[in-house]
């Protein structure tokens, strides 16, 4: 209810008509049937502008947090996450992994589009980083293509930080489907995620002429934070 009633009444229209999306390669989404549409994560505004521009309904999975909050922010907050088709997922390694591949299964298992961030966590500076393996994991498991995507300009139009997006065009550029019969069986070969996971990351690359960065972005984020609090004690 929340998702059709925020894409077609009270959110997509007003962004259409403010911010012209545009997209190419529509049609390397299927109509039918479970698939993975793994994009570059920019903006927080991906996750509207993504299933914004497609026919059919995008999942995202999002962290728990967002649903938790209390009074009429958290409410709100809660009901756009369920209006972008957001269903909330416990962040962490271990049990918390687990879960989140478990209902990623769940939604390519009843045939549903599930959008995924490989990066784990948006770019602060533009570049695209080393993709985590669970999208490759998760294809394999379900027997799903993997669809890239490359978002342009949401960060420019809504940088970190930053709650209501810019005056931009957006734009989406879908990639062909990545198929993983070559990897059937082979969920649980490192070797065989990496090199998927390495696979589906070039494609992103080259459609959004973004710089690589062969790194983790969350490792990245937290040498950052560590590198503020050391120079903030040298300056007190």
């Amino acid at each position: 209810m929340y998702y059709t009633l925020f894409k077609h009444v009270l959110l997509g229209p007003g962004l259409k008509v403010y911010y012209h999306p545009w997209v190419e390669g529509a049609e390397n989404v299927p109509e039918h049937g479970g698939a993975i549409l793994a994009s570059n994560h920019l903006s927080f505004s991906d996750s509207v502008f993504l299933p914004l521009v497609l026919k059919r309904k995008v999942v995202f999975l999002g962290k728990s947090d967002y649903f938790t909050g209390k009074g009429v922010k958290g409410a709100a907050t809660r009901a756009f996450m369920q209006g972008v088709g957001t269903i909330p997922v416990h962040r962490g390694g271990g049990k918390a992994s687990e879960a989140a591949l478990r209902t990623g299964m769940q939604v390519l298992d009843s045939g549903e589009l599930l959008g995924i961030y490989p990066e784990g966590t948006r770019s602060l500076d533009g570049r695209l980083y080393r993709g985590k393996t669970g999208v490759a994991r998760l294809a394999i498991e379900a027997g799903v293509p993997i669809i890239p995507v490359a978002m342009i300009g949401t960060d420019v139009a809504q940088p970190i930080g930053q709650k209501v997006p810019s005056r931009e065009d957006i734009g989406v550029r879908i990639g062909t489907p990545i198929h993983i019969n070559a990897y059937r069986g082979r969920q649980e070969d490192r070797e065989a995620l990496r090199e998927l996971t390495d696979t589906v990351m070039e494609a992103i690359r080259d459609m959004s002429g973004q710089e690589y960065a062969d790194r983790d972005s969350a490792q990245y984020k937290r040498e950052l934070a560590i590198a503020e609090r050391e120079a903030e004690g040298r300056q007190s």
